[in-house]
């Protein structure tokens, strides 16, 4: 099995969770509760810069929300958002929620994951 990174948002999938989400995001930025999301999302759609860093990691990548994450993996029990690393060894952290959090910005994300996951 080739290694796998799976970004995890610490949000629920769902049209009605999505549109909450938005809603939040617009009025209530501070206290949104996933900075991956907030980051790498405007309101409507994945920013540019980070689709083009997602198509240049050269590693397959996997986008799941919080209730999806807990169907395919219900022993793994981390904070969210995070990053993970599936390979044959099996899952691991490899961008903690302290870590995605402490981020500002997307280039600071984008380390972040070149240092911690490839």
């Amino acid at each position: 099995m080739a290694s796998k990174l799976i970004f995890v948002y610490n949000a629920d999938s769902g049209l009605f969770n999505t549109v909450t989400d938005i809603a939040h995001k617009i009025f209530s930025p501070q206290t949104y509760a996933c900075n991956l999301c907030a980051l790498t999302h405007d309101y409507f759609a994945v920013r540019g810069p980070w689709k083009d860093f997602i198509a240049g990691l050269g590693a397959e990548c996997e986008f799941l929300h919080r209730n999806q994450l807990q169907e395919r993996f219900p022993a793994l029990d981390i904070d969210l958002p995070a990053v993970l690393r599936e390979d044959e060894a099996g899952v691991r952290v490899c961008l903690s929620a302290a870590d995605i959090n402490r981020c500002q910005d997307m280039d600071c994300l984008q380390r972040g994951i070149r240092a911690g996951c490839l």
